[in-house]
């Protein structure tokens, strides 16, 4: 994949719902970074390569728990409502990429 095509799918990434969790996701997930975006991006990994996206091979054993607790150390009780909205834009984000993916 050229330059050009790289930066274009970055800007569609950024052009959706969410795509700002799946792209820094995507990039801290290939840095090896433990993130919220990466977890994130972690545990839907296989949605989004079903989508054709590019998704970083990892080796995070349950990374749905490991975000949860993540934000619960960061949020305490607000975990669990921060949690189900980045749930939510995530799926708002496969939705959305279906509809245009390249």
């Amino acid at each position: 994949m050229d330059k050009a095509t790289v930066a274009s799918r970055a800007n569609l990434l950024l052009e959706l719902p969410g795509g700002d969790l799946i792209k820094g996701g995507l990039e801290d997930l290939a840095a090896g970074t433990e993130t919220e975006d990466a977890l994130l991006v972690a545990s839907f990994s296989t949605r989004l390569r079903g989508l054709g996206l590019s998704v970083p091979p990892h080796r995070v054993k349950d990374p749905e728990m490991r975000l949860y607790r993540l934000l619960e150390r960061r949020l305490g009780n607000g975990a669990h409502a921060h949690y189900n909205a980045l749930i939510r834009r995530v799926l708002s984000f496969s939705n959305s990429y279906w509809c245009v993916k390249p």
